[in-house]
């Protein structure tokens, strides 16, 4: 049996192998693995939101071919994913096989009900940007493996939210087009909310302290809303929850 390492509260915590890993603290070792798994099932669902819900409603050539590249890119994070957890050897083959709706480890299914092309500009430049904040903390994690690879899912992360900047400014040029916007905010801001999880999690906290995380829930939600609330007033638009100019 390995025998666990003890790690003390003013103590800079680093994970350089799975080798190491396998010493660290049980509860380090869980809530790295939970970390690791909900964004990966949320990366595989990511692929078929752009191919499932994206790439029918595209209205032209162009744009099918935009959320087909984006759906690569999505199972390729997957894919980074599913290589660092099986180096802590934890299989996630069974994702591939579930539907979409059976993934229920990154979001509710609130995200996966877009309907319209106004929905998915607001989807990508609005809501992907709370998946990039998380994902830049973990550039930053005390498990060096994950650190270094989700690097490039960075860099393809924020190619994401601007073709969203991209498709949310197209739709914006008109009162119309503005206004299937508003509609699209207010529907998909709660589900957004929602994915920064409970604002007074203890956990999170606890992932602070072992350098899984640099923020509480409630500061990445604070920090999500600061950003896109000056996109969201860009567009012309009102930020859900507040008075209407």
């Amino acid at each position: 049996m390995t025998e666990s390492v003890t790690v003390f509260d003013d103590e800079a915590f680093v994970v350089r192998t799975p080798e190491e890993f396998r010493r660290a603290p049980r509860e380090y070792q869980k809530m790295l693995i939970s970390q690791i798994l909900i964004n990966t099932e949320g990366e595989l669902s990511g692929g078929d939101d752009y191919t499932m819900m994206f790439l029918p409603m595209a209205p032209n050539a162009e744009e099918r071919q935009v959320c087909a590249e984006r759906a690569v890119e999505e199972y390729d994070h997957y894919k980074i994913g599913k290589r660092i957890l099986a180096d802590l050897g934890v299989d996630t083959s069974h994702m591939e096989t579930q539907r979409l709706e059976d993934r229920n480890l990154f979001a509710d299914q609130g995200l996966h009900t877009c309907t319209t092309w106004a929905e998915r500009g607001v989807f990508s430049y609005i809501g992907e940007e709370a998946a990039l904040l998380m994902i830049r903390e973990f550039a930053d994690s005390s498990y060096q493996p994950w650190a270094e690879a989700v690097r490039t899912i960075i860099l393809d992360e924020k190619v994401h939210i601007a073709h969203g900047a991209r498709v949310c400014r197209n739709i914006a040029v008109t009162e119309e087009g503005r206004q299937q916007l508003q509609a699209a905010l207010d529907r998909l801001w709660p589900t957004f909310i929602g994915v920064f999880g409970n604002p007074n999690s203890k956990r999170a906290e606890l992932a602070i302290r072992y350098g899984l995380r640099k923020t509480t829930n409630a500061q990445a939600r604070d920090q999500w809303t600061a950003i896109v609330s000056r996109r969201i007033t860009e567009l012309g638009l009102r930020v859900p929850g507040t008075e209407a100019a």
